[in-house]
């Protein structure tokens, strides 16, 4: 990637990641037995430890992991001038069997298709999501070993 390149990556980034307000607030609702639900910004989820009518609050935070990486790579790719066909990122947790069970290790697969996809420009934009801009990421234990990898099928 050419320096004019990265510069201007590092911009249209900085420009964004600043606007993301500094304190979040949201709602957490108990509704019956160990059923809650969460709101925030106008978004609504349950959480169930048995997985009946909501999911896990561990499963939230691996999505949230997957979203983070999946907001940066798209948007640095397309800064890339990459035009994105299909995109979607396989998540696999390992967790801790014993409490507190908090995730040992994540696994990240990118499925990609589109135009101007290479592997140099994937790696830098996980590279630079895993290294610099990913909030989740970086709220983390650190101890959690990341693993992410990627697929390019070729578009139709």
């Amino acid at each position: 990637m050419e320096e004019n390149e990265l510069t201007e990556l590092k911009e249209s980034v900085t420009g964004w990641k600043e606007k993301v307000p500094v304190v979040s607030k949201g709602f957490l609702s108990w509704d019956k037995d160990l059923v809650f639900t969460a709101r925030i910004r106008g978004y609504q989820f349950e959480y169930d430890p048995k997985a009946v009518e909501g999911c896990w609050p561990t499963d939230t935070l691996l999505m949230s992991l997957a979203g983070c990486l999946a907001i940066d790579v798209v948007m640095f790719l397309q800064k890339m001038k990459v035009e994105i066909k299909d995109f979607e990122i396989e998540t696999t947790g390992e967790r801790n069997p014993t409490p507190p069970q908090y995730y040992k290790s994540v696994e990240m697969v990118v499925h990609i298709s589109g135009k101007g996809v290479t592997p140099k420009k994937l790696d830098r934009a996980i590279s630079l999501s895993q290294e610099k801009y990913c909030s989740v990421y970086h709220s983390l234990r650190k101890d959690l070993q990341v693993k992410v990898s990627y697929v390019i099928k070729e578009a139709a």
